[in-house]
């Protein structure tokens, strides 16, 4: 049993395709198993531009081996910078609406 365990890793897939959706697979592969192969596993194609794809949340290239415990992360990839979209909810709601400073207590000094 010890023996069969040795070849095999035992790895978790994460796909998000659509906001507020995410889909897990927990997968036995072989040694030397990559992330390529991780996602044929769990049917998903990997094509370019569609899915980035990481391992514990740092970038992989599908060719990458896997270790026993590894967590494969595919997400979809961001339609807008999230700076400029933050720059862009701010001016939107005003600058004393918003931000650090935005409820004061009755009576403070500005920015306290």
């Amino acid at each position: 049993m010890a023996e069969s365990r040795a070849q095999t890793l035992h790895v978790t897939v994460t796909v998000s395709q659509q906001p507020g959706e995410v889909q897990e697979w927990l997968l036995q592969l072989n040694r030397g198993a990559t992330v390529a192969d991780a996602l044929r596993a769990c049917g998903l194609q990997l094509q370019r531009g569609q899915l980035a794809c990481g391992i514990w949340g740092r970038a992989a290239a599908p060719n990458e081996a896997l270790c026993d415990g590894d967590r494969v992360e595919c997400c979809r990839p961001l339609v807008v910078d999230p700076k400029l979209a933050r720059r862009a909810r701010f001016k939107a709601q005003g600058a004393r609406a918003a931000g650090l400073f935005a409820a004061r207590r009755p009576g403070s000094k500005a920015g306290y």
